[in-house]
């Protein structure tokens, strides 16, 4: 009977120190923990060159498929591939023979009409021809140098030329084929001058203008190249609001090749008051980018627009002041109106 006693006072002891001694502790525990602790930035203006990058296409000033107007069989090709050719050289010839028989008949039947006008012409001086009948042979020689232009402007369709200076691509016709109308031949593409295109954000668009400079650098090279704004499209394309801006490269070089995309450094000029934050106070959401402002100690969430991004930080265009206040860690653990309280505070 004693023994049981003392096991049950035994058992009573270890309860109460197993249980009561934790509690102590989670109490003190619960006394320092206080709210969250983050760090804050406020806000500034400061003196900011502003700068876009983007992706640009590099193409031939001038490029052209040649094709042919008229179906015929190919008698003669001049197509060098790679090499240069001088604007008007003959490239492609398609059998003209029929052709060239009907303008000799025409031209035949011109110079008798001529002379037969010439005699009636001498006629009509002294009366020995009505002038009605001059008049017909009149109106058959003209008729006859019009099927003379007709015939010469068919012939001119069975040649293909170089519509101006120009390197000559890859030939995909050979002498002796039979081609339909349109059938691509070869291109020929200039390069002497070469354009860069490029789109912008429909924000920047006002401050792009004809005569402006760029810099732009190759895929994987570091070499940068020049060139001016000559032009812009009439208005900002509504799916993508960008507007599409055209370049010519200032100095062309062999390294250019056309169809190579390039990246575009526009330089925008300085804002002397630009607000510029660390991105990592931003909060991205499906509608809007917000930041948590720090006002009265207590967390408040505000929509803001953004700008230019320099390494590490981002320029705020609306929703933020100078002076404002921050949070710039522990955004996934406070809502609106928590509690601040602050690690350190950056300017």
């Amino acid at each position: 009977m004693i023994i049981a006693v003392l096991l049950l006072l035994l058992t009573a002891f270890f309860l109460k120190v197993g249980f009561t001694k934790p509690k102590e502790k989670e109490g003190k525990g619960g006394k320092g923990k206080g709210h969250p602790k983050v760090d804050a930035f406020v806000v500034s203006p400061s003196l900011v060159a502003s700068d876009i990058t983007v992706t640009g296409s590099l193409a031939a000033y001038d490029e052209v498929d040649l094709k042919n107007e008229v179906a015929g069989r190919v008698v003669m090709v001049n197509l060098p591939e790679g090499r240069f050719v001088r604007k008007g050289t003959l490239l492609i010839k398609l059998y003209d023979d029929d052709l060239q028989a009907a303008l000799k008949k025409q031209e035949a039947q011109l110079a008798i009409q001529k002379r037969i006008g010439d005699r009636q012409s001498q006629l009509l001086k002294v009366n020995g021809i009505s002038e009605n009948d001059y008049e017909q042979t009149l109106l058959q020689i003209n008729s006859i140098k019009a099927d003379i232009a007709g015939e010469k402007a068919l012939i001119r369709k069975t040649e293909v030329r170089a519509p101006f200076d120009g390197t000559i691509g890859l030939k995909y016709i050979s002498e002796g084929a039979f081609v339909s109308a349109s059938t691509l031949l070869a291109t020929i593409r200039t390069n002497q001058k070469i354009k860069l295109d490029f789109y912008v954000p429909e924000k920047y668009s006002p401050v792009i203008s004809v005569g402006m400079g760029v810099n732009f650098t190759m895929y994987n090279a570091s070499k940068v190249y020049n060139a001016k704004v000559i032009a812009t499209e009439h208005g900002i394309d509504s799916n993508t609001r960008n507007l599409k801006v055209r370049a010519v490269v200032v100095t062309a070089s062999e390294e250019l090749v056309p169809g190579a995309f390039a990246n575009v450094n526009l330089q925008l000029g300085e804002n002397a008051k630009a607000l510029m934050i660390p991105t990592q106070a931003i909060i991205p959401d499906q509608e809007n980018k917000k930041v948590i402002v720090a006002r009265h100690g207590k967390a408040h969430f505000v929509n803001i627009s953004t700008g230019i991004r320099k390494s590490s930080k981002i320029e705020v265009t609306e929703g933020l002041s100078a002076g404002d206040t921050i949070v710039t860690s522990g955004l996934l653990f406070l809502k609106e109106n928590s509690k601040l309280s602050y690690s350190s505070i950056n300017k």
